[in-house]
């Protein structure tokens, strides 16, 4: 079903993606974050449907759907640096930071921080050009929200 989006992910160029498949993407990545502790809870889930649907102005139906497919490309993809760099090369700099505010938001939706989810984290922000200092202060302040 997503063998077109897969082979560019896994493709040796950086070209942007299409927005569609930015967005499946990112969605994905965010499952991905979810899942990493090996409980991928109501919380987590209801928490990438707000994103998504905050994010790109989707009604909750819209989102819904999306991390339905996100789940799926999920599953079949090779690797998390993959969607970072198709992330990276789909989104500016400047909303990168709103992408890793995403993610803090999911891996605190469920009330903890698990050390998996933390790694990752730590993986994920400079892999999509913030730094570890920019990303404690994301962190700071979705848990202050």
């Amino acid at each position: 079903m997503f063998a077109d989006l897969l082979r560019r992910l896994t493709g040796p160029a950086d070209a942007p993606l299409p927005d569609p498949d930015a967005r499946l993407a990112l969605a994905a990545l965010m499952v991905r974050i979810a899942r990493t502790d090996g409980i991928y809870s109501v919380a987590e889930i209801l928490q990438i449907d707000q994103c998504l649907a905050q994010r790109y102005g989707m009604t909750s139906d819209a989102a819904h759907d999306l991390r339905i497919q996100a789940e799926q490309l999920e599953e079949e993809a090779p690797d998390t640096v993959r969607f970072t760099r198709a992330i990276k090369a789909a989104i500016p700099h400047a909303d990168r930071a709103g992408v890793v505010t995403a993610l803090w938001q999911v891996v605190l939706a469920d009330g903890s921080r698990d050390h998996q989810e933390d790694a990752l984290m730590r993986m994920l922000a400079p892999l999509l050009g913030i730094t570890d200092q920019e990303s404690h202060a994301l962190r700071l302040a979705v848990s202050r929200s």
